[in-house]
């Protein structure tokens, strides 16, 4: 797993390139990324799957924030970034990815 980030000089705007090896995740069809910057979508933010397995996108982000989120494979297994900033607690019981733009 991979957090890249692009602080922008022009604008408030972290670029996070939130990516997966293929080896994270094995012969899967598709992948999302949700969080609190898209209102937990399931939908809204996938990830492009390229011929190696590799996933990968590139997300527009405030500066100066904490964004907490989670990949979900195949629309069914949600997964944290083993990269990731922080684990923090969320109400189901487990734990979610934060990435920090500050």
């Amino acid at each position: 797993m991979s957090l890249k980030k692009q602080f922008l000089k022009s604008k408030e705007i972290c670029k996070v390139t939130f990516a997966l090896s293929a080896e994270e995740v094995g012969d899967v069809k598709k992948v999302s990324v949700a969080g609190e910057f898209n209102n937990w979508s399931k939908t809204k933010n996938p990830l492009k799957k390229f011929k190696n397995g590799n996933f990968k996108t590139t997300i527009d982000l405030e500066k100066g924030k904490d964004f907490q989120f989670k990949y979900l494979i195949d629309g069914k297994t949600w997964m944290n970034d083993s990269e990731a900033e922080l684990l923090v607690s969320n109400a189901m019981g487990t734990e979610n990815s934060v990435v920090i733009t500050k």
